[in-house]
Formats: structure tokens, C-alpha cells, sequence
């Protein structure tokens, strides 16, 4: 009797992903790297399980310069997902920590793994994670990586404190006002002047708001040529690096780099700091000159005073004649009317006047009374200079040119005549030319 032919033994396919990790990205950029070193560890592995029906998967998971310490790894979330997809039955990696080097992490992982059917090796540290022993020995050396890890974490946090007690730069956002030299903070001179300029400007103004618009003015930015946010301001006006020292969580110590600032312009600028916003803004704008104090008269030629209210934190100007202040409300046709539209439009028509020809004439005839040199084309010019001019001027100088042109201004129902001082356009126009008119830029 002939004996029946023995079966032959059907392996099963596994495909296998090797996954890589390095924490830093030194050395990433050469041809042969650690990452590479990993994978063909890998590979071999892999390839003297053939006859188990091992097979490599195409795809590469390489994560480089990624710290173990998270799961946000672009290559890894790929795996992830692969693994979810049943597109990968083991995982292959060099050393475990490779994988993760958080023992709650790395449960995570664990519990994917087991959800998908999914075997996890480690090539150099041989052990089977459907075991019991096996998941004991994986959590043993997980714990000794995690241990590892927090050490080295500990160290660098008190190599870290050490160098700031010492004054040493750290690293990190380069405050504006400074470069750094071999791992140095040195001044950057002209943008320490407009360090300088901020805080003792804002211990002027008082106001981020107003703070921001001068310095976009100016052409200020951010050592990148951003502009100047509200946030990056406040980061400025608190950074004890201008005074010259180094903080670290939130104790200062003594710096090696130069002050930018003094400690008395410090001191005044957290002072104004400690107040609220609110009150802060409302102090600006009740400081800010009404722009036509002493010059707005109504139909029964009482004059018009500036004044304001609150309503829901909000201030709102107006002018209000005197006369309803005397007499009470209905005395005047005209009792209030708000501030901001009609400085609008007496701006709007001081712009308008100027560029007619018959008030260059006459600006140009009183500036040659006191200057024969001065022709009509340097009046026209130097009057046509004001329109572009005129949003980049501080408030009070807009104030001091208003009262410069305007003897007064008479407002009825039907709107309002400016009455213009020549001597004062002839006044203006040789500022204009001399250069003399203080601006925000």
C-alpha cells in the first residue's frame, strides 16, 4: 500500500511596516542617516522571516526630528491609519522607544494594534505583545524609556535655570531691539531707537490704540516687517529683557546683554499699565484737544463748548452752545450737535478751500509781504502739501493748524461757513516750506 502524498504547509502572507523615529534633526540631511540605519535593520529582520510569510509593504513611516514624547508624528498617524485600514498585520521597529517613549502612550498604540489583529516586534528587543509576558517585559522597558526620558527633560529644565540665573540668552523669540551673536543678545541700534521710542511715547499717550497708529505711521514693524499688533505691543511693554535681565518662569535675574531702557521708563510705563484699558483710553480722549474749542458759534452767535458723556462704556464728543447752558434746552435752534462729524466736515472743507486758486493768491500776496522770495507756485505747493499730510499729524498739531487758519466757524440749519485767517495761510504755507510741522512719520 502506497502512502498519500503529505500536504504542503499554506503560510499565511503578513505584511510588515517599518516604522523610524529621530528625536533631533541632526545629521537628517546626510546621505546616510540614522533613520536609514533603522530601516535596514528592519529589513533584514523582515527578509529572515520570509519563510513565515513575512513581506515588507511598500509604504515608508519615517518621522525625523520628532520627539517620541507625542503622538502628533505625521508618519506615525499614516500608520495609524493604515492599521485601522487592515492594511498592515506587524509593526517592525529598531528599539521600542522608536515607537514611543510614553508608557500611556504607547498602551494607546497597544490597544490599536490588538483591535486590528495587528503584531507589534522589536528587532532588537525580542518579545511578543499577545503574551502576557511579553506585554509585562514591554511595559518593563517602557517604563525605564519614560524614566529616561523625564530625566532628560529634568536636566535640560535645570540646565536651562542655571544659564538664566547666570543672565545667559536661552534662546527662543528674539525681542526687537536685539540680534544675537554667537548665542548672544547684542543691540540692534536702530531698532532699539524704536524701543525707545515706544515706551517713553506711551508714557505720553497712555493708549495701545492711538500707540499703534503712530507706529504704522512711522513705519515701524516687527523684526519679521510685520506690523505692529496690540499683542506683540504688550509683549514689548512687559519684557523685562529692555531693563537688562533674564527671566525665567517668571523670576528675573541680572543679564549679560545692554539695557534699552531705563529702570525709571519702566517704572512709568507699568504704572500706567496697572490701570484698566477702559480708563486709559478714556483719559486719552478726554486729554486730546476738541478740535474746534473757541471757534464754533451758533445762529445767535453764542459760542459752542466741547463736552462729552458715557453711554455703555462708550464716550461720545459734542459741542454745545452756550446759551442751552445758561438757558436750558430749546433756548438755541441749534443746542448740540456731535463732535466727530462736524470736525469731519469742517476738515473736509479746510481741504477744499485751500486748493482754490483765489486763496492761493491771497496766501501767496501775504507771504511775499513778509518774504519777496516766496512765488505763488511755493504757496500752491506748499498748501497742496497739507492734504496728503494731514491724517499722519498728532491731534494736537492738527488742533494748533486748525486755530492757525480758522477765525471761526458759523453753524445754522442749513450747514456752517468757515471764516479763514489769511495771515494764518500765509503762516502755514512758510512752515510747509521750512518743514517745521511736527508729524507722526
Amino acid at each position: 500500500m502506497t502512502k498519500p502524498p503529505e500536504t504542503s504547509k499554506i503560510v499565511r502572507k503578513l505584511r510588515c511596516a517599518v516604522y523610524t523615529r529621530k528625536s533631533s534633526e541632526e545629521g537628517l540631511s546626510q546621505e546616510f542617516n540614522s533613520l536609514h540605519a533603522q530601516r535596514e535593520a528592519c529589513e533584514a529582520y523582515i527578509a529572515s522571516q520570509r519563510s513565515e510569510g513575512w513581506v515588507l509593504v511598500r509604504d515608508q513611516y519615517d518621522d525625523g526630528g520628532i520627539s517620541g514624547g507625542t503622538l502628533e508624528r505625521p508618519a506615525l498617524q499614516r500608520l495609524l491609519c493604515d492599521v485601522e485600514d487592515g492594511l498592515v498585520d506587524v509593526v517592525v521597529v529598531y528599539k521600542i522607544d522608536r515607537l514611543s517613549r510614553s508608557l500611556m502612550d504607547f498602551a494607546k498604540l497597544v490597544d490599536v494594534f490588538d483591535r486590528n489583529g495587528v503584531t507589534f516586534v522589536s528587532v532588537t528587543q525580542s518579545f511578543n505583545t499577545t503574551t502576557s509576558m511579553g506585554r509585562l517585559t514591554l511595559n518593563v522597558l517602557l517604563s525605564f524609556a519614560q524614566f529616561e526620558r523625564e530625566v532628560t527633560a529634568e536636566r535640560i529644565r535645570d540646565k536651562v535655570r542655571a544659564s538664566r540665573m547666570k543672565g545667559m540668552w536661552m534662546g527662543g523669540w528674539t525681542p526687537l531691539g536685539y540680534d544675537v551673536t554667537d548665542r548672544k543678545l547684542v543691540l540692534n541700534e536702530s531698532e532699539a531707537d524704536h524701543v525707545r521710542f515706544i515706551f517713553n511715547r506711551f508714557i505720553e499717550i497712555g493708549s495701545a490704540t492711538a500707540m499703534l497708529k503712530e507706529l504704522s505711521a512711522r513705519g515701524i514693524t516687527t523684526k519679521t516687517g510685520n506690523v505692529i499688533t496690540k499683542g506683540y505691543l504688550y509683549r514689548i511693554l512687559n519684557n523685562r529683557v529692555y531693563i537688562g535681565e533674564a527671566v525665567h518662569k517668571g523670576e528675573s535675574f541680572a543679564g549679560e546683554h545692554a539695557a534699552i531702557v531705563d529702570r525709571a521708563t519702566w517704572d512709568k510705563v507699568h504704572i500706567i499699565l496697572s490701570e484698566s484699558p477702559r480708563k486709559r483710553a478714556a483719559r486719552t480722549r478726554a486729554g486730546t484737544p476738541a478740535l474746534l474749542k473757541g471757534l464754533l458759534y451758533g445762529p445767535d452767535g453764542a459760542v459752542f463748548s466741547p463736552t462729552h458723556t458715557r453711554k455703555g462704556g462708550k464716550l461720545y464728543r459734542y459741542y454745545v452752545s452756550q446759551t442751552v447752558l445758561k438757558h436750558g434746552a430749546g433756548s438755541c435752534p441749534i443746542g448740540r450737535v456731535p463732535a466727530g462729524d462736524i470736525e469731519a466736515a469742517v476738515i473736509d472743507q479746510l481741504r477744499t478751500v485751500l486748493r482754490q486758486p483765489e486763496i492761493i493768491v491771497g496766501t501767496s500776496k501775504t507771504a511775499q509781504a513778509r518774504d519777496s522770495d516766496v512765488t505763488e507756485a511755493d504757496a500752491r505747493t506748499a498748501l497742496q502739501q497739507l492734504d496728503p499730510l494731514w491724517d499722519e499729524l498728532f491731534p494736537p498739531e492738527q488742533t494748533r493748524i486748525v486755530t492757525l487758519l480758522v477765525e471761526r466757524v458759523d453753524i445754522g440749519r442749513e450747514g456752517f461757513d468757515i471764516r479763514l485767517r489769511i495771515d494764518g495761510l500765509a503762516g502755514l504755507a512758510r512752515e510747509m516750506m521750512a518743514g517745521e510741522i511736527e508729524r507722526a512719520a
